[in-house]
């Protein structure tokens, strides 16, 4: 497999932003809301006239939009999933989640609406502008719910916070309002009253049975090539090689730099590497989905002319439809027997499961080989190592 690398800071960047952005829409169209019933209120205050708050409500919309567009965009470009610019546009069309992505494409659409007509109010009239008006409200629970369902946040306990304040704001606002209902809307209070006491009760149902559950990303229909469940890919689909470093990486017979052969001593009683080594490896690979991508884990024992632990960690982000990986970082350390320090380092270059590292500690750099065989059914990995100091 083929893969470029994509460059490491961008999938992550836009992965940032897009989730602020998430976050940052939600506050925005539920303060739009909060705007909109509290300034059908009919009162007067001496700092904030109706005016005023008519203004702001307005201001605050248009920025939601604003918001919302750079939160589709930088969603597209993150790459995790495989979704496309039509998909914030069009509902439920996405493969990924897709009714839960479609209920916000669908909160974009009525929202983008909104702004269109407003811009045309004067040629398209009042009755039909706030007819089409009234579907701000009906916006923001259809937005609640795409944020519980497919937000990557949704289990962080400032997330979940943050939404049941957005609760309970649009909750005070709908009561002020039925509160000061004229007589003739009387008959409407009790279903307003009921339905605002039903709303938040079935969000947090849905929420503690759904998406804080084990298992949700994959009932909520995330494709399987982004579940992670085969670890020799996750392994094998991150291609990456760093600046400066050659395609071919280190020489898989383990000479060094300067050419002398793979047959020198390996680790002395002082504490330092002197020369070139090999050995055997066997280990375990466990993988955990982490926000915007997957972290894979490698601890391996380490057996021949040096003796001591690998462990190894790649953090990478799916790209393209093909379900391969790019790598976003990397950690190796290197504990050997004899050797004062543990040596530390980041992957240079990675091919496969082949990938070469330069690891350092204690006055000491090493430049290592690795090649490993991962089998999937076990969740096992073997392979060798080879290096020199550097």
């Amino acid at each position: 497999m083929s893969l470029g690398f994509a460059a490491t800071l961008s999938p992550s960047a836009y992965w940032y932003l897009a989730r602020g952005t998430g976050a940052v829409s939600l506050v925005l169209l539920t303060a739009s809301v909060v705007l909109g019933i509290v300034g059908s209120v009919r009162f007067t205050a001496q700092r904030w006239p109706r005016f005023a708050i008519d203004a702001v409500h307005r201001d605050v919309s248009l920025l939601v939009v604003v918001v919302l567009v750079i939160h589709i965009v930088t969603s597209v470009l993150d790459g995790f999933a495989p979704i496309r610019l039509f998909d914030g546009v069009i509902p439920f069309v996405t493969p990924y989640r897709p009714l839960w992505m479609g209920l916000g494409t669908l909160a974009f659409d009525l929202l983008l609406a909104i702004a269109i007509t407003s811009l045309v109010r004067r040629r398209l009239g009042y009755q039909a502008w706030r007819a089409v008006h009234w579907l701000a409200y009906a916006s923001w629970p259809v937005a609640v719910l795409h944020g519980l369902g497919t937000g990557s946040d949704v289990k962080q306990w400032w997330m979940l916070a943050l939404t049941a304040a957005c609760i309970m704001a649009v909750l005070v606002a709908v009561w002020t309002r039925i509160a000061s209902a004229s007589e003739q809307y009387a008959g409407l209070r009790a279903p307003a009253t009921a339905l605002a006491v039903v709303t938040p009760i079935g969000l947090a149902i849905f929420t503690l049975a759904g998406p804080l559950q084990q298992g949700w990303a994959r009932r909520a229909g995330t494709p399987s090539s982004l579940l992670g469940s085969s670890r020799s890919a996750a392994v094998s689909r991150v291609a990456s090689s760093s600046p400066g470093t050659s395609a071919s990486g280190s020489s898989a017979s383990g000479s060094s730099a300067s050419g002398s052969p793979a047959s020198g001593s390996s680790a002395s009683g002082s504490g330092s590497l002197t020369g070139p080594f090999t050995a055997t490896m066997n280990g375990t690979v466990t993988e955990n989905q982490a926000p915007g991508g997957a972290i894979v884990d490698l601890a391996l024992r380490v057996r021949g002319q040096v003796h001591g632990r690998l462990r190894v960690r790649l953090g990478g982000v799916p790209v393209g439809a093909g379900g391969g990986l790019s790598m976003t970082g990397s950690q190796v350390d290197l504990a050997l027997a004899g050797q004062r320090s543990v040596l530390q380092g980041q992957i240079r270059s990675l091919r496969g499961e082949e990938f070469d590292a330069r690891l350092a500690g204690g006055g000491t750099i090493v430049d290592v080989h690795v090649q490993l065989q991962i089998d999937t059914t076990s969740n096992t990995v073997t392979g060798t190592m080879s290096g020199s100091p550097a």
